[in-house]
């Protein structure tokens, strides 16, 4: 093994991680905080082991790396890998799974949570002095509503919409799952979106981004909805058109939105949802995910996808 090279530490690693047992996994790991565009060929030309999270790795860098066997990719998706070409460059690709799930899940109840509590007006009245004002012991000038009793629609019942329903019934709520959209026939225990979509009061993604699901939270569905529902992205940002939830909120016709992920991140041009106008929207940054315990759980199962490659029983793998 001639090395292995982390190009995007930064991207994992807040300094809060254990990283020895993937230094010793390795056999010496040539660490790097980022790795611009420019940078990467040269950094991995030898290397046998490639650790990276968002750098591309596209078949004209991947040709100038003959020494290359392995890509573990410290996230789940490998879109920034060009995994047919190093299929035929015989470089196996794995990815890490399932490790946010409890953080995702979490901070999807918390948005929930924070909407139906109008936790932000709330602190923001305290912080302007209202409360000191007020002439009661208390003053509730945004309503709240509990989440016992309410409708959710779970778009997406993998891994994480299945922790998020678990949750959501521990708060008393009713959970629908939602069969995939366009389809017409729902399967036991499932209900088809588009009928399901009006009696929601809250609506969960957790699917993939696909041809089918790109744009599935438009004009036409959000219009579709309650005006009192909410909308909860901790998916992918191109599920919702971003324009038409600005559009939507501004006028009123639905009653709020948490959303942890945009089209383009970071949002370097603007975003339509990170205008200031916008009422009863919650925007965080692809944050997630991001417990210091789903970070260690990619560590740890980038550890177990080594060794497993250099007992020749690779798990893990999106391609070999």
């Amino acid at each position: 093994m001639s090395g292995a090279v982390l190009l995007d530490r930064e991207t994992l690693d807040l300094g809060d991680l254990d990283l020895s047992a993937l230094q010793s996994a390795t056999g010496g790991l040539t660490s790097y905080e980022r790795t611009e565009p420019s940078q990467v060929a040269d950094r991995i030309h030898d290397a046998s082991i490639v650790i990276v999270n968002k750098v591309v790795l596209d078949a004209a860098i991947l040709a100038r790396c003959p020494s290359l066997r392995l890509i573990c990719v410290i996230a789940t998706g490998v879109n920034n890998i060009d995994t047919a070409a190093a299929r035929a460059q015989g470089i196996t690709v794995v990815n890490c799974q399932a490790y946010g799930t409890d953080s995702v899940a979490q901070h999807t109840l918390t948005l929930m949570l924070a909407l139906a509590t109008q936790l932000i007006p709330y602190r923001d009245a305290v912080r302007a002095g209202r409360w000191e004002q007020a002439p009661n012991f208390c003053f509730l000038d945004y309503p709240i509503i509990e989440l016992a009793g309410r409708r959710l629609l779970v778009v997406g019942h993998g891994e994480l919409g299945s922790a998020v329903a678990r949750l959501a019934e521990a708060f008393g709520m009713e959970v629908l799952i939602a069969e995939r959209p366009g389809s017409t026939e729902a399967r036991p225990g499932r209900v088809l979106f588009e009928e399901a979509l009006p009696t929601a009061d809250f609506v969960t993604l957790h699917c993939p981004l696909t041809d089918q699901t790109r744009n599935l939270i438009n004009a036409e569905t959000l219009r579709a909805m309650k005006t009192t529902a909410f909308v909860i992205n901790t998916a992918r940002g191109g599920i919702v058109n971003e324009a038409d939830l600005a559009e939507v909120l501004r006028l009123g016709e639905i009653a709020g939105a948490g959303i942890d992920v945009l089209t383009q991140e970071p949002p370097r041009d603007g975003n339509p949802l990170l205008a200031a106008d916008i009422p009863n929207l919650i925007v965080t940054p692809h944050s997630a995910w991001g417990s210091r315990t789903a970070r260690q759980r990619i560590v740890d199962q980038t550890v177990e996808n080594i060794a497993a490659w250099q007992a020749n029983q690779p798990i893990r793998v999106v391609t070999a």
